[in-house]
């Protein structure tokens, strides 16, 4: 939590403010009943109209200027919170876009969204209770027992002992209520993950018929995570109730032993009630505390999981002195060999092969096989674990991440395309694009026909994810993205999967005289996405199976001819 705190340089000012406007508050409240048991002893008991007149004023311009301070405060407590709360967030968000994709797989993309939304919440609403409460409750508690001692010494005694049986139930209840809060976020996590799998699988889940079980499979997380809810809820729930009853038992105790002193003679009437206010105030105070202390390990929780994600080292770095390797354009995987974090076995082992402008490579195999594995490895989405991997005759991990992806031109297994419209979606290769480029990069990827028969063409309407297009479409809009950007290497992840075979044919003829200053990556299932090809690489089991041209592996390569034999007729193998 103080990792966070340690943040807020920036609304220094602003906290300054609010300690000293909450101080003067404090200040005028704590004298309200002073002004109180003037007005009861030396106005009432003596019948001095002009004096309660006089007083009573007083204390109505003191109400006045704390109701003017508080409405400040709020405003700038809230400021700050909500300012650092939309701070967190940005950091957040920022430090993510840094990860690889190692980070992301590590922490999950279900929990990075509760950490930048629920966990950056519990940390904007404690630290608003504390700029609020927990400035507020130390200085009314002082002040009060202060001005309580003033008024009675030997009354005071009592707080003695409420005071330390407050401060054990809390600590108490506050020690329960933090392993159960990191559980609670725990839940939080695996809910949203469950939310999230449903939303985005739904065409598969009616598509099977398996509503129900994705019911039950929610069922169980909510009831697991409301169970954790009402544990902590109930455990905090006995706070207020006990708080209130100690405190209205210390009342009946004040009042019970100051009406002997006031019998006595050692009190007057008015000191009594002032004591009785003063005691209100430092139980309310302690209250303000204990309220704060509820909600300290939640956010204490969240600030954890916060400090995680800002503070976790990424696996792929700029090197300190980068370089930039231009003209020729070439690519070559020496003896590259990857695999995940805990993984026992390679995913993909020993891959080389060269490649220089105006080749085009292609990577087949069985799925599984390692294929998006080893292109990933091209704009380091992943880094090598032996070996190497060199882009214009450098390695690029001597490269910046900037300057290598400015290289590439990347068309993912799934089409991503993001909520706007159809230029904007093409400017995110190139933002300088003018909408003849646009224009070209569709019609090379064979989207023209379809985008100038919308309504508004180019800038026609594009859905979250690009709902509002077939997986066809959205394809060949990922394509034109790539080409409008004019990368040295162009990389078709599966990009031609959801295309009809004329479309493919169109597609790959039209690629032809775009790319030939550049090298071209295509992943493909299909034969007849690769037969063209100058080097075709048969990846089998993460380990290159075969390489050479069509002709040559389909005279000489065994997994190469079962894949001909799976997709194609006699003859057209023949």
């Amino acid at each position: 939590m103080m990792k966070l705190l340690k943040r807020m340089g920036a609304y220094k000012w602003g906290i300054v403010l609010v300690l000293v406007l909450t101080f003067l508050q404090v200040i005028g409240q704590l004298y309200l009943p002073t002004l109180m048991a003037d007005i009861i002893d030396k106005g009432v008991a003596k019948g001095d109209t002009g004096y309660i007149w006089k007083v009573g004023l007083q204390m109505l311009l003191i109400s006045g200027a704390s109701g003017l301070l508080s409405v400040i405060i709020v405003y700038y407590a809230s400021h700050i919170s909500m300012g650092f709360g939309r701070d967190l967030r940005d950091g957040i968000f920022s430090r993510v876009e840094n990860f690889s994709l190692q980070e992301f797989d590590k922490v999950g993309t279900a929990s990075l969204i509760t950490r930048s939304t629920n966990d950056v919440v519990q940390i904007q609403n404690v630290l608003y209770m504390m700029l609020r409460m927990m400035v507020m409750a130390p200085i009314m508690l002082i002040g009060g027992v202060i001005m309580a001692v003033g008024k009675d010494a030997k009354l005071s005694l009592i707080f003695v002992v409420v005071l330390p049986i407050l401060l054990l139930l809390v600590v108490l209840l506050g020690g329960k209520a933090m392993p159960m809060f990191k559980s609670l976020q725990k839940k939080m996590d695996k809910l949203n993950r469950v939310i999230r799998e449903g939303l985005t699988g739904i065409r598969v889940i009616r598509a099977f018929n398996r509503g129900d079980d994705e019911l039950k499979k929610f069922d169980v997380s909510n009831e697991d995570y409301a169970k954790t809810a009402i544990g902590v809820n109930r455990l905090l729930s006995l706070m207020s109730p006990m708080m209130m009853l100690i405190m209205n038992l210390t009342t009946i105790v004040i009042i019970w032993i100051g009406a002997k002193f006031v019998g006595d003679g050692t009190m007057q009437v008015g000191d009594l009630m002032a004591f009785i206010q003063y005691a209100t105030q430092i139980m309310i105070a302690f209250m303000m505390v204990s309220a704060v202390f509820i909600m300290i390990p939640r956010a204490a929780a969240s600030a954890e999981r916060i400090n995680e994600v800002l503070e976790m080292d990424t696996e792929i770095h700029d090197p300190k002195d980068a370089k930039d390797a231009q003209a020729p354009v070439t690519l070559e995987f020496d003896k590259a060999s990857f695999l995940y974090e805990g993984a026992e076995k390679a995913v993909i082992e020993d891959i080389s092969f060269k490649a220089k402008a105006g080749e085009t490579i292609a990577i087949i195999g069985s799925t599984g096989a390692g294929k998006s594995t080893l292109i990933n490895m091209i704009p380091r989405f992943y880094d090598v674990a032996t070996g190497s991997v060199r882009v214009n005759g450098l390695d690029v991990k001597e490269m910046t991440q900037a300057d290598l992806r400015m290289k590439v031109g990347l068309v993912p297994q799934k089409a991503m395309l993001f909520t706007g419209d159809i230029a904007e979606n093409m400017r995110y290769g190139n933002e300088d694009a003018t909408d003849e480029e646009i224009w070209a990069g569709l019609r090379t990827a064979q989207a023209e026909d379809f985008v100038s028969k919308m309504a508004d063409g180019i800038h026609s309407r594009v859905e979250q994810g690009g709902n509002n297009f077939s997986g066809g479409q959205k394809q060949r809009l990922a394509i034109a993205r790539a080409l409008i950007r004019k990368p040295q290497i162009y990389i078709f992840d599966d990009s031609f999967s959801a295309l009809d075979f004329k479309t493919d044919s169109l597609l790959r003829a039209a690629l032809k005289p775009e790319t030939r200053d550049s090298i071209t990556i295509i992943v493909a299932q299909r034969i007849t996405s690769v037969v063209d090809s100058d080097q075709i690489i048969v990846l089998n089991e993460g380990k290159i199976a075969g390489i050479g041209t069509h002709d040559e592996l389909k005279e000489n390569n065994t997994i190469y001819q079962e894949i001909m034999r799976s997709q194609l007729s006699e003859e057209e193998i023949a």
